[in-house]
């Protein structure tokens, strides 16, 4: 496994730029997640560590070597793409050995390697039969499977699960878990679902507009957002935002009433938006907060109840079976030691109500 460190990298198209003074490192045995809506540069920006997009400036150092501008075949990587790109009228066995068989790899270390590979992805029984004769999840294995054989120093994976339907992708995204807990390789994964960065990742990198917004582990991407942006990107349904104003004892105010926070250090007055994750609503007929019920969204194991709190939209998550009906009236609650804090102007965090 290798290390791959971006230093002040920077990619254009054209006049366009699309990554700029871009510094990230990745360290050996990491599972780290490019997360960012369509067109932020994710793509690009893997595409640019396997050798398949020029940059315009910086460098990407792999295993400690200067990689910048070296053809893909010099840089130790194997690409699984969203696409399988297998070949129809090869065997699973003959598309996962193709590459190695091209390089000149021995006959018997490629029948190893192939093997070895197989078993850990289920494909044994399936070495012999061509790509029309399996299902899409296998297809996906099977190109998975082809960049494994390599035995690389880093794995790179273009949003490898999105064209299966819901039921595989939550099967494949555990192999790919277990997969790396065996193997303990170096993974970079870019997938725009939220559900994929928090269940893979060792770490996330979310990206908007081809820069970082925050780099951190699933909990504290998740718990401590950086900005408003990312707020509002994870979580489902997403943050509730309230635009308020705060005082100097951490009591923060806005249409629908007052809360006092539980704040780790004083904060200036003034105008701040108070977010709050939609398992932190409470329910509770003792509640400070009023609020009419607009839809009720039966979830199996909890509901997602929609509120309007002078005029403002929340969602709130309730656990218990109560009967809750459009229209109806609630007094709610909010975990004061759960929210964040942004600035009004800028999006950026003030202050985590986390003490």
């Amino acid at each position: 496994m290798s290390n791959v460190h971006l230093r002040k990298l920077c990619i254009t198209r054209g006049n366009n730029e699309i990554i700029r003074d871009l510094d990230l490192e990745i360290a050996p045995g990491e599972f780290l997640v490019l997360l960012g809506p369509s067109g932020c540069g994710k793509s690009t920006l893997l595409h640019s560590i396997a050798g398949l997009i020029d940059v315009s400036g910086g460098a990407i150092e792999i295993g400690g070597r200067d990689m910048s501008h070296a053809d893909p075949s010099e840089r130790g990587i194997g690409m699984v793409f969203q696409s399988y790109a297998l070949y129809p009228t090869m065997t699973v066995e003959k598309n996962m050995s193709f590459g190695l068989r091209i390089a000149g790899t021995p006959k018997a270390e490629v029948t190893r390697r192939v093997r070895h590979t197989a078993e850990m992805l289920q494909l044994g029984a399936l070495l012999d039969r061509k790509p029309a004769q399996l299902s899409g999840g296998q297809r996906q294995r099977v190109a998975i499977g082809r960049a494994l054989v390599r035995e690389a120093g880093v794995y790179l994976f273009d949003e490898p699960l999105s064209n299966l339907d819901a039921k595989l992708r939550a099967e494949l995204r555990r192999e790919l878990k277990l997969l790396h807990q065996r193997l303990g390789s170096t993974m970079i994964y870019v997938t725009h679902d939220q559900a994929e960065a928090m269940t893979l990742a060792t770490r996330i990198v979310v990206m908007q507009g081809g820069r970082i917004q925050q780099i951190g582990t699933p909990a504290e991407v998740y718990e401590t957002p950086a900005n408003r942006f990312v707020a509002g990107f994870l979580g489902s349904p997403s943050m509730n935002f309230i635009d308020g104003s705060i005082d100097a004892a951490g009591r923060f105010s806005a249409g629908a009433g007052s809360v006092t926070l539980q704040l780790a250090r004083p904060v200036a007055a003034g105008a701040v938006t108070l977010a709050a994750r939609p398992e932190h609503l409470r329910i509770d007929e003792h509640g400070p907060l009023q609020a009419s019920v607009t839809l009720v969204e039966p979830m199996g194991n909890h509901q997602v109840v929609w509120l309007d709190c002078a005029g403002q939209a929340l969602s709130a998550i309730v656990h218990d079976a109560r009967p809750l009906v459009a229209g109806q009236s609630v007094r709610f609650a909010i975990d004061a030691d759960r929210v964040s804090l942004f600035e009004q102007s800028t999006g950026n965090r003030v202050q985590s109500g986390m003490p």
